[in-house]
């Protein structure tokens, strides 16, 4: 198992035969709008580009995996992209029939559909009116035979389904947002640095933390997220991308 981790949620997954781009943003830097829209510190986004080497590992992708329909897990250009190559779009069944109105060749990731088991979990993208309005957000477990197992959160917050979901599932490598992204009402839509900490102390995973310095609602640092998990105890167990970088389950 290999992850390349492009910027934000997007990367690529490469587990068994198959090299899963997952959440494509991949327009240029600074073309959307600002999420932030209250309390100030809104930018357009995002605020990187792609990192070199981006065009490579898009080249390798055999398929595309969308845990919802935001624009910063699919845009535009990510769809024209798509499209231009025929790849088949791995989704969850709410957002499969939306997306092949854009013409994507969206298909409901069932059980069986990789060549491997999955599974499909909703996940709560934040709480109350605005976890309603974010939604639905699904979040993926995939085991493939001699591979670890992983469990990609998605645009979670902690909630007691989801521990109870990581506990039935150990995975072996969980990839989770850590960016705390908030609208600056509402509260956070994504795990808190505290719920990530709970979350990494009640497993015995390895994570992969993304959704990191490319949103303009996303607060959290790479150096403050790594020097809290160094305080925990927990740094060993966890790997904070850089751009461009990559993590393979040979490297722990």
């Amino acid at each position: 198992m290999k992850i390349h981790h492009l910027r934000s949620a997007t990367m690529l997954l490469t587990l068994g035969e198959q090299r899963l781009l997952v959440d494509p943003m991949l327009c240029k830097a600074g073309v959307m709008p600002g999420f932030k829209l209250f309390g100030g510190g809104r930018r357009p986004n995002p605020l990187v580009s792609l990192p070199s080497g981006s065009e490579e590992a898009l080249a390798a992708a055999t398929g595309i995996l969308v845990t919802h329909r935001h624009p910063d897990h699919l845009d535009e250009d990510a769809m024209r992209w798509i499209r231009e190559r025929d790849l088949p779009v791995w989704t969850n069944p709410q957002d499969a029939p939306k997306l092949r109105k854009k013409k994507l060749d969206a298909r409901v990731l069932t059980s069986d559909a990789l060549g491997m088991h999955s599974e499909t979990i909703p996940v709560r993208h934040g709480r109350g009116l605005v976890g309603w309005l974010c939604s639905p957000v699904s979040s993926y477990f995939l085991s493939c035979p001699g591979e670890p197992k992983v469990y990609l959160t998605a645009d979670a917050v902690l909630t007691p389904e989801l521990l109870q979901t990581v506990q039935r599932l150990q995975p072996d490598v969980i990839v989770a947002p850590a960016g705390s992204a908030n609208f600056g009402w509402g509260g956070d839509i994504l795990f808190s640095v505290d719920e990530l900490v709970t979350l990494i102390q009640k497993t015995e995973s390895y994570f992969v933390l993304n959704h990191l310095e490319s949103l303009d609602h996303c607060p959290t640092q790479r150096h403050a997220l790594q020097s809290r998990m160094e305080k925990e105890g927990l740094a060993q167990r966890v790997f904070i991308p850089q751009d461009g970088q990559t993590w393979s389950w040979d490297e722990r």
